[in-house]
């Protein structure tokens, strides 16, 4: 993904602000908020380390978990004809649903969890 930076550790979501004409970053999968900005990548990963460094010390300090945690459920609204071709797919491809969906989300995000087994 050209629009993601791992930072210490933690992925952010990298982006250009047109209306500052900056550079944004964001973390994902904290409790919180960390964003930071600068006008280039350089500048950009080092702001990052800054934001992610309070961050972390203001969790410790209060006693919060910095990191979110997933269940590994969420709901997905899409059209009926949506649902019909998702089931064909899957279908056609051998798998659940669930499957299929858990090998285009993996595909997608590109991530390099073990594929769940047919």
């Amino acid at each position: 993904m050209n629009n993601v930076v791992e930072i210490d550790g933690e992925k952010a979501v990298i982006a250009f602000d047109p209306e500052i004409r900056m550079l944004r970053g964001e973390f994902v999968g904290l409790n919180g908020s960390a964003d930071f900005y600068a006008e280039n990548v350089h500048d950009l990963i080092a702001e990052g380390r800054k934001s992610l460094a309070v961050y972390l010390d203001m969790c410790r300090e209060k006693r919060i978990e910095p990191r979110r945690t997933f269940s590994g459920r969420f709901n997905v609204r899409l059209s009926p004809d949506d649902h019909a071709a998702a089931v064909i797919a899957a279908a056609a491809a051998g798998k659940s649903l669930n499957e299929w969906i858990v090998g285009a989300i993996r595909d997608a995000a590109e991530t390099d969890h073990p594929r769940p087994k047919a």
